[in-house]
C-alpha cells in the first residue's frame, strides 16, 4: 500500500481487461481502487506459452474470473507474491486450486494486523516455495529473478525478468507515491539499503503492483533515497527545537496535507524516529522525542 493518493479516474484504468504491455508482461487490474491502492492491484502476467502470475491480488470473483480468462488454458508455471498485504496475495490460494499451479515467492508472515492505515496481513498464505534472494522461476523463454527488498514489509521481494530488464517492484518503489512504513514489521533501515540495492542495478523499467510503468527507475529510486532523507532531516531538526510526541511533528512535517493521511504518516514518521533511536541520533521518554544534542566539533 502506498501513502500519498493522488487524484485518479479509475474508469481511465478498466479492471478485467488483459493488457498487453511488452512481448512478455500482460497485465490484469483489480476492481480494488481506493485511496492506498491508487487505481487498484495490477496482477502481471509474464510469458506466452506458460506463464508466472505476479501479485494476484485480493480473492476477488470478479478479479479471479478475469485472470482465468486471461491465462486462456495456458499453464501457469507460478503464482508468485511479492509480499503478504490482503491486496497482494489472498487471491493465491483460489488460483492454485483453479489451476493447480504452485504458489511461489516471499515467505509467509503471521501478524495480527498492519496498524489501522495498510491492509491486513494476510494469514492464510501457504506457498509451495519460498524464493530467496537471487533465486529464479523459470518458463519457457523467462527468467524471473527474486530480489529480497524488506522495509515496506520485512517478506517483501521484487522480481527481475532477466530477458527484458523490466522488474516488478510490488509495493516497494511506485511512480504514484513513495511506500508507507508501518513499524514493528515495517523498517526504515531495511526500506533504505532497499532501495540502495535496487539503484546499484542497471533496470530499463519497473513495474509497480500500483500505478504506472516507471520508465526511468534510476532517477526515480534516487528520487525516494533523497526524499526520505529530506524527511529525515526535518524530524531532527524540528526534535533539535524541542522534545515532541509524534503527533505534533506530523502535524507540523504535513500542515499542507489532507489530515485524513495525517496516520499514515504518524506510521513513517514513527519508523523515521525508530531508524534515528537505533543510530543514537535521537531519544525516547514516554511518547516524547528528543534529538541528541549535535556533538562539539573538535578543537
Amino acid at each position: 500500500m502506498a501513502n500519498t493518493p493522488q487524484a485518479h479516474d479509475p474508469s481511465t484504468w478498466p479492471t478485467g481487461d488483459l493488457e498487453q504491455l511488452e512481448p512478455l508482461v500482460a497485465r490484469v487490474l483489480a476492481p480494488n481502487a481506493s485511496a492506498f491502492t491508487y487505481t487498484g492491484t495490477q496482477t502481471y502476467l509474464v510469458g506466452t506459452e506458460d506463464l508466472a502470475v505476479i501479485d494476484p491480488g485480493p480473492a476477488d470473483e470478479e478479479h479471479l474470473d478475469a485472470l482465468i480468462r486471461a491465462v486462456d488454458g495456458r499453464p501457469i508455471r507460478a503464482i508468485m507474491c511479492t509480499h503478504t498485504h490482503r491486496d497482494h496475495s489472498p487471491a493465491a490460494m483460489p488460483l492454485a486450486e483453479r489451476t493447480g499451479a504452485p504458489i511461489v515467492g516471499c515467505a509467509p508472515l503471521r501478524m495480527e494486523g498492519g496498524g489501522g492505515v495498510e491492509a491486513a496481513y494476510d494469514q492464510e498464505y501457504e506457498p509451495d516455495r519460498v524464493l530467496e534472494d537471487g533465486e529464479a522461476m523459470t518458463g519457457t523463454g523467462w527468467t524471473l529473478t527474486a530480489l529480497f527488498t524488506p522495509g515496506h514489509i520485512s517478506n517483501h521481494l521484487c522480481f527481475a525478468l532477466e530477458e527484458t530488464g523490466a522488474v516488478f517492484t510490488g509495493d516497494h518503489v511506485m511512480g504514484w507515491s513513495t511506500s508507507v512504513i508501518v513499524p514493528p514489521d515495517g523498517d526504515m533501515g531495511d526500506y533504505m539499503a532497499s532501495l540502495h540495492k535496487l539503484y546499484e542495478r542497471d533496470d530499463r523499467i519497473y513495474y509497480p503492483a500500483h500505478g504506472p510503468a516507471v520508465e526511468k527507475p534510476k532517477q526515480l529510486v534516487r528520487g525516494n533515497i533523497g526524499h526520505r532523507k529530506a524527511r529525515e532531516g526535518q524530524i531532527l531538526k524540528l526534535l533539535h527545537e524541542a522534545a515532541q510526541p509524534i503527533e505534533d511533528l506530523v502535524a507540523r512535517m504535513y500542515a499542507g496535507v489532507d489530515k485524513r493521511l495525517w496516520p499514515a504518516a504518524q506510521m513513517s514518521v514513527w519508523a523515521h524516529l525508530i531508524h534515528l533511536e537505533q543510530r543514537g541520533l535521537v531519544n525516547r521518554s514516554q511518547n516524547l522525542w528528543k534529538a541528541k544534542p549535535n556533538p562539539a566539533p573538535a578543537a
